[in-house]
């Protein structure tokens, strides 16, 4: 039997005519009520994934605004769990609010602590669907770190699911709260650059490496929680994390994890190139690719490549490192550029610094002093894309990164690996989200999961 559709905030709506002494007060309320800053209008968050992410970008973010208290951290490795207790209680301890922050070993005993009301999930790629779905069954709220999934037959099942329970997620692809790329596809959509007929996306691949060498798995690493629904492996450091540190994991250089940066830069493209593109909830209806792979080593992600996906609306989009690292919209009276410049989202990012190049760029520089008016095509505009997250689960309305776009972003990053092994153009169904007439591209949508692990098992 599916679990009852009635959620927390869905809860508190239909009670709110009733008397206060008939109902208890919920964890979370108007900040009108008490103050912004209350002790019971503060969003109760487990942090869910204590690595590089999640250190160098989704904890800070998170903790920054007075809203929300980190109050529990889970690893499956007990060494990063420790380390973001020291890294939360010395936050909150700097100003002035003595904590001890929760740890735990398992996400599924967090996200039942009823104490907690919403959770971020900044896990490797195979541990992203599967936690949030869970989270989302038991009305947690959700921040969830890109690629969405590891397959297309995960994503939609966790969209349909954060729908069906109606809680709040966001997720992690920051460029929509970066002024640039708003702006920039506010220009495109208000016909600034006239019709837009192509778009390029430069985006690079993943290097080769040496052949990994089976170790003694470490003490305090879970690695078989780790694994997941992925295969059996022997361990070793290289295709897991840094015991020491925090740099860039091998995992991501891993098929057996990922996909490498077609999902781990590039739906953070994919996503802001819809935007201006007005495809946010479609996708292509074509895609080929041709792709280098490592010949040897263990790090099998692509390296260079090409993929051309075409859409419905006569759109062209191609992507390639071969392509500055950003995005670039071209119409029939000019191009407008946009990228991050020289931000990166931690210190040890594969993709250099583009000091110098500017964050936008258009063919006449004119185009980036128009005024966008009142009556034209104005787009969601956040400053923080964790801060979003909190105001909406406040006020319940859509964040700026919702499941359903999210989704649909993955998707082309997922279906476009795909067609990297696959020697010829792929038609593609965006509205029934398979191949066109292609049984062995269809194989691709999914994975066999490992029991006990994996979204084919969970139950609801």
């Amino acid at each position: 039997m599916k679990k009852s559709n009635i959620s927390r905030r869905n809860f508190i709506k239909k009670t709110s005519s009733t008397t206060l002494a008939a109902v208890a007060i919920p964890s979370i309320v108007p900040a009108s009520v008490f103050g912004k800053n209350a002790p019971s209008n503060r969003i109760q968050i487990g942090q869910i994934g204590c690595g590089r992410i999640a250190r160098g970008h989704d904890l800070p973010g998170t903790m920054q605004h007075d809203v929300a208290q980190i109050v529990a951290v889970c690893d499956f490795d007990r060494n990063r769990t420790e380390d973001a207790k020291v890294l939360v209680d010395a936050f909150y301890d700097k100003k002035g609010t003595k904590v001890d922050t929760k740890m735990y070993d398992d996400y599924k005993a967090l996200i039942a602590d009823k104490d907690i009301d919403a959770v971020i999930i900044s896990t490797p790629d195979h541990w992203h669907a599967q936690p949030a779905i869970e989270a989302a069954l038991a009305n947690k709220h959700v921040y969830l770190q890109k690629p969405t999934s590891l397959t297309v037959e995960e994503g939609r099942m966790l969209s349909d699911i954060v729908k069906q329970q109606g809680i709040i997620l966001q997720v992690g692809t920051q460029q929509r709260s970066s002024p640039q790329f708003r702006y920039a596809a506010e220009l495109v959509r208000n016909g600034r650059i006239g019709k837009l007929v192509n778009v390029k996306v430069g985006l690079p691949g993943d290097p080769a490496g040496p052949m990994a060498q089976t170790e003694p798995i470490p003490t305090g690493l879970n690695f078989d929680a780790w694994l997941g629904a992925t295969p059996e492996m022997e361990y070793s450091e290289m295709l897991v994390h840094p015991q020491k540190g925090y740099g860039r994991p091998g995992w991501l250089r891993h098929e057996q994890f990922g996909a490498g940066m077609i999902t781990g830069w590039g739906q953070h493209h994919f996503d802001s190139a819809a935007w201006g593109m007005n495809t946010e909830y479609t996708g292509p209806i074509s895609v080929e690719a041709v792709a280098e792979f490592p010949k040897s080593g263990s790090w099998n992600v692509h390296g260079d490549f090409m993929v051309k996906a075409e859409y419905q609306n006569g759109l062209t989009m191609s992507t390639s490192g071969g392509f500055p690292n950003g995005i670039r919209y071209e119409g029939e009276e000019g191009w407008i550029f946009v990228t991050r410049g020289a931000y990166r989202a931690t210190a040890s990012d594969p993709i250099p610094e583009n000091n110098g190049v500017k964050s936008l760029d258009a063919s006449d520089p004119k185009l980036l002093d128009s005024v966008i008016g009142p009556n034209e095509i104005h787009l969601y505009e956040s400053t923080e894309q964790h801060g979003n997250w909190l105001d909406c689960i406040q006020s319940d309305k859509e964040p700026i990164s919702p499941v359903e776009i999210g989704h649909r972003a993955c998707t082309v990053c997922l279906i476009s690996n795909i067609a990297m092994k696959l020697p010829r153009k792929l038609n593609w169904n965006p509205q029934t989200e398979r191949f066109v007439n292609d049984a062995e591209a269809n194989a691709y949508l999914s994975r066999p999961q490992r029991a006990p692990y994996g979204t084919t098992n969970i139950k609801y």
